[in-house]
């Protein structure tokens, strides 16, 4: 083919042969000595085998290296120690303790604060904040349901909120 940019058969059969080469020649080594790092045969074979793929698909420039070997253990290695690092984050997130769950007589008590300090707010104030607050309104939209201007409504927002902070004790 005129202008094609694919190597002749040949030149990439060599590239082909150089690979299966430095496979054969490095596979077994590789294997037993990401052993001795991980001491399951079967997680061996598997990061060996992962490191010469991505080898292979950059064989390209790493045959072209100094040393392809020292690329293929150093590639070996980051990919156990990536192995490693994602089951150290699953078992953190297995027994990490689940978040204390609330004390329902707490959660009453608290509940029944705050229905006291409500009902102790007049009933315009108490109006503007379940409309706000509690139902997500903006000060115009809960100006239209209470037939007043948003000015109004924010007047009667942060008394409310004064008056609640001083009955809770400051906790809002």
């Amino acid at each position: 083919m005129i202008g094609a940019v694919d190597l002749p058969p040949e030149e990439s059969q060599v590239e082909t042969r150089s690979f299966e080469r430095f496979f054969e020649d490095e596979y077994a080594r590789l294997a037993r000595a990401l052993f001795l790092v991980t001491g399951d045969p079967g997680e061996s074979e598997e990061l060996a085998q992962e490191a010469l793929v991505r080898v292979y698909e950059r064989w390209d420039r790493v045959g072209g290296l100094e040393s392809p070997t020292g690329y293929l253990y150093r590639t070996a290695l980051n990919l156990h120690r990536s192995r490693l690092r994602r089951l150290a984050a699953a078992a953190r997130r297995l027994v990490a303790p689940a978040p204390p769950s609330p004390d329902p007589a707490a959660m009453a008590e608290a509940r029944d604060e705050l229905g006291r300090a409500l009902d102790a707010l007049p009933r315009a104030q108490r109006e503007a904040v379940v409309l706000v607050d509690w139902l997500g309104m903006d000060a115009a939209e809960a100006g239209r349901v209470l037939g007043i201007e948003a000015v109004s409504v924010r007047v009667r927002l942060s008394r409310a909120r004064a008056a609640l902070r001083e009955a809770l004790g400051g906790s809002t």
